[in-house]
């Protein structure tokens, strides 16, 4: 889910341009924050009409930057390439609903949860009553997006079975084309799916939820002032009203933190 890599620092103020790519991230050289992420994934980052990005992680880490005092530039490029874009200095930060997990915690730094999330899946309104639970779908082949917790959350369920795709409409785009019996997805985000009446019609969800998950914004494990500030600002938001105006605006809903 054409990407643009903005480098660390200009050549003039490098010795190589290995030095360029891998030295630590300078809160006081930046003006502008590169954040990372996917913008297939609406309503958290999606392309809207005239191109520009927008959702409710582009809002908030736009609150954060003016909040901290910087400018953000926010960049697409796909998921799975979001943490080695942090560990290679090609962006600063990442807010793209990525899910706080062990394994990803190992390569980079996560802010406090701004986000709590769980994982439905989508089947065929047809096959209601043939999968009338997620263990139903057990051994069945199942469409995920590359690199996220519902595409291992769906090999527990199916090993060897399981089609991972770029973005999460090709995998919706799947599913209705009868390529797979169900879509594993961040709830919101089959919500929001089935919220589009001409995309979903035929689709439904399984009235169960899976594992509960808290989403966090990743920074390199070096950048402990990048993720102190961050904190500080997503802090500030919360306990200003900030936060819950952005979240309602997408959600309808009041936070539930």
């Amino acid at each position: 889910m054409a990407f643009k890599f903005a480098g660390m620092c200009k050549a003039v103020a490098c010795a190589t341009a290995l030095t360029c790519m891998t030295m630590p991230f300078s809160m006081a050289q930046a003006e502008t924050l590169r954040i990372g992420t996917e913008a297939t994934y609406a309503p958290f980052e999606f392309a809207a009409p005239d191109g520009s990005l927008t959702g409710f992680d582009v809002e908030l880490i736009q609150a954060i930057g003016k909040e901290i005092g910087y400018d953000v530039e926010v960049i697409n490029m796909p998921f799975d390439g979001l943490i080695p874009a942090i560990l290679t200095s090609q962006i600063d930060a990442i807010i793209a609903a990525m899910s706080i997990t062990e394994e990803r915690a190992k390569r980079v730094a996560f802010s406090e949860p701004y986000y709590t999330s769980g994982l439905s899946v989508l089947i065929l309104a047809a096959n209601t009553d043939k999968y009338p639970t997620v263990d139903h779908l057990k051994g069945q082949s199942l469409c995920v997006q590359i690199g996220t917790t519902g595409a291992m959350t769906a090999e527990k369920l199916s090993p060897g079975k399981v089609k991972a795709f770029n973005t999460e409409p090709e995998a919706f785009m799947e599913l209705k084309a009868k390529g797979c019996e169900g879509v594993v997805n961040d709830r919101p985000i089959n919500l929001y799916f089935l919220s589009q009446s001409d995309a979903s019609e035929g689709v439904v969800e399984i009235n169960q939820i899976l594992t509960a998950e808290k989403y966090g914004i990743a920074v390199n494990k070096n950048n402990t002032e990048l993720l102190e500030k961050i904190n500080n600002g997503l802090k500030t938001l919360k306990e200003n009203g900030k936060y819950a105006e952005i979240y309602r605006k997408w959600f309808k809903l009041d936070p539930t933190e």
